[in-house]
């Protein structure tokens, strides 16, 4: 069988994390002393499965930031491709100057380990608590542990969105199961 090589053209830097975008789409949800905030993300990645730790990068110029680094806890909460609308809002707007949640047409519903809300229209919500900040002052890189999970048992396979970049999304698709030794 004969290799087929595929013909090249140089791709922008700037556009390199269109490549590599691993995961869905997430809001994260965030609250310090009586101010909440939501905001759209897609940059982060599984570190751990138990305890479950997830990596993610929040910019220092977001309000989130803030109220992560001083909460030190936050909500991940995994929107379906159905809220698409409400998740870009998320993502194009400050939460500074008010109610956000209120502002993209999302509902704050209180958790119960963490002082951040879950947000009510998402299929799942993941709780978590800052575990780890050596490489936030670098590189904006928190290390969160999962303390709570909650999924709608409706949903069985959500379908999320996933960021390819400049206002561009993908879809999630059909599953594929193949062999495993995970269990």
């Amino acid at each position: 069988m004969v290799a087929m090589i595929r013909p090249r053209r140089k791709l922008a830097l700037a556009r390199v994390y269109g490549l590599l975008e691993p995961g869905p789409v997430v809001l994260l949800a965030t609250a310090h002393r009586g101010r909440s905030n939501v905001m759209a993300m897609s940059w982060l990645t599984m570190l751990e499965f138990e305890p479950p730790l997830v990596g993610c990068v929040v910019s220092g110029r977001n309000f989130s930031f803030e109220l992560l680094r001083r909460s030190r806890e936050c909500v991940i909460a995994i929107p379906e491709a159905r809220l698409a609308r409400q998740v870009a809002a998320a993502g194009n707007r400050s939460g500074r100057a008010g109610d956000k949640f209120a502002a993209v047409g999302l509902t704050p519903v209180p958790a119960t380990k963490v002082g951040a809300p879950l947000v009510g229209e998402c299929a799942a919500n993941l709780e978590c608590r800052v575990a780890d900040t050596r490489m936030v002052n670098r590189y904006n890189f928190f290390v969160l542990e999962v303390v709570a999970a909650w999924i709608d048992p409706r949903v069985r396979e959500p379908r999320t969105l996933h960021h390819r970049g400049r206002g561009r999304f993908m879809v999630a698709g059909p599953t594929v199961a193949l062999p495993s030794r995970m269990r």
